[in-house]
C-alpha cells in the first residue's frame, strides 16, 4: 500500500523568470513531480511554449507533468510539441491532456517514449483516451465521487471496457451539471451535498446557484444508488 504520490499543481504561469524563481525558492520536501500549465494569455507560439518548458525543467529539482488545457490558457499545446518535450529532456514525466481532442490525445500516446504518461484531464472523453491506450486520468470529477472514477479507470487498465463504460454512462449526466457553472464551483456544491465542505468560493467566482442544485442533488442521488 505504501505511500502516494505527492504532485504539488502551482507552478504554472506566463512568466517564464518568475516561475524559475519559485522553482529555487519553494520546499519541496516530499514532493515527488509538479505540474505545470502551459503560458495563459499572451499565447506564445509552439516554440515559445518549448523553450518555456526546457527553461523549467534546468531548474526543476522533481519531475514535470505538463499540463494542457487550451480552454483556460487560450492557447494549446501541440501534440509535436509534447512529444518533442517528452523526447528532449528526462524531468517530462506525463502530460495531463485537457484538450478534449482525442485526435491529438492518440498521435501523443502512439509517439511519445513508451515510460512517457498520458493522463486525460477531460472527465467526459477519458474512457476513449484509454482505450488510445491512455495511462490514467486527473480527474475534476472524481474530487467529489472518486469511486466511481477510480472504478472506470481501473477497469479500463485492465482492458474490461463493457464494465468501465457503465460508469462513465452514469457521470455523463452528473459532468454536465458539474461544469454548468464552471469548475471548481460545481464540486465543491456537489461536495456540500455530500456534506463534506461548504459550496463558498472566492470572487470572482460565484457560489454555485440555487436553480441547479436540485438537479444536481438528484444527479448525485442517482450515482449513490449504484454505488
Amino acid at each position: 500500500k505504501g505511500r502516494l504520490p505527492v504532485v504539488v499543481g502551482m507552478f504554472g504561469g506566463n512568466n517564464t523568470a518568475q516561475l524559475i524563481k519559485k522553482f529555487q525558492s519553494f520546499d519541496f520536501s516530499g514532493v515527488d513531480a509538479v505540474l505545470s500549465s502551459s503560458p495563459a494569455y499572451n499565447k506564445p507560439t509552439q516554440e515559445g511554449i518549448f523553450q518555456h518548458y526546457m527553461a523549467l525543467a534546468k531548474h526543476s529539482p522533481v519531475p514535470i507533468i505538463l499540463y494542457n488545457v487550451p480552454g483556460r490558457t487560450a492557447s494549446n499545446i501541440s501534440a509535436e510539441t509534447t512529444i518533442r518535450l517528452a523526447k528532449a529532456h528526462e524531468k517530462f514525466i506525463a502530460v495531463k491532456e485537457a484538450s478534449g481532442d482525442l485526435v491529438q490525445t492518440a498521435h501523443i500516446i502512439n509517439n511519445a517514449p513508451e515510460n512517457f504518461l498520458v493522463l486525460s484531464g477531460d472527465d467526459p472523453t477519458a474512457l476513449a483516451c484509454m482505450a488510445c491506450g491512455g495511462h490514467g486520468l486527473i480527474s475534476v470529477i472524481g474530487n467529489c465521487l472518486p469511486f466511481h472514477t477510480s472504478e472506470m479507470i481501473r477497469l479500463a487498465r485492465n482492458n474490461d471496457f463493457a464494465k468501465a463504460r457503465k460508469y462513465h454512462l452514469q457521470l455523463l449526466d452528473m459532468d454536465k451539471w458539474l461544469y454548468i457553472q464552471g469548475n471548481p464551483v460545481g464540486v465543491k456544491a456537489a461536495m456540500e451535498i455530500l456534506g463534506l465542505c461548504s459550496r463558498e468560493v472566492r470572487l470572482p467566482l460565484v457560489p454555485f446557484s440555487e436553480e441547479h442544485m436540485e438537479s444536481l442533488r438528484k444527479a448525485l442521488g442517482v450515482l449513490k444508488l449504484h454505488s
